[in-house]
């Protein structure tokens, strides 16, 4: 027994995706960069210029690490990302998309505005049972058919 109650289901998935990227790929986020920087300076416009350099920045560290193995749960009383706890009473609903082998995703949607949805990679886990596992206890979304645009172009452009 866990002290959110009893774990239902549990798996492991990686934080992030590597992907492997060609040089062709690399070429052309440099030409976007460039493209963009010149933008700011011809529009005078530094604060898009010193976005795009941070921007750069941060992808550049994030995707020199490894990605680290994150634990996730279902529990009587709620979900567990590693240390983080959610009750079900903060979750609004959640939806599954599940066209394989590019996605299979468990998204969480949270009642607060603040938080963002949480898509949670599936793994080889059935997707039927953590659907009916989480139908006890939370309303699912089914008016949701294909995966959010930004976790689609996410993954079609390898970032």
């Amino acid at each position: 027994m866990d002290k959110h109650g009893e774990i239902l289901a549990k798996w492991n998935f990686q934080e992030f995706t590597q992907y492997e990227r060609s040089k062709k790929w690399y070429f052309w986020i440099f030409v976007l960069i460039a493209f963009c920087l010149i933008y700011s300076i011809v529009t005078i416009n530094f604060l898009f210029a010193v976005i795009i350099i941070i921007g750069t920045i941060t992808f550049v560290l994030i995707n020199r690490r490894e990605p680290e193995q994150i634990t996730f749960s279902i529990t009587e009383d709620g979900i567990e990302v590693e240390d983080r706890y959610f009750p079900f009473e903060e979750i609004s609903n959640f939806y599954i998309i599940y066209q394989p082998p590019e996605v299979k995703t468990l998204f969480i949607n949270f009642k607060s505005a603040t938080r963002p949805r949480m898509p949670i990679p599936l793994e080889n886990q059935n997707p039927l049972d953590i659907r009916k596992l989480l139908t006890e206890y939370l309303e699912e979304d089914l008016d949701k058919e294909d995966e959010p645009i930004s976790e689609g172009l996410s993954r079609w452009l390898k970032l």
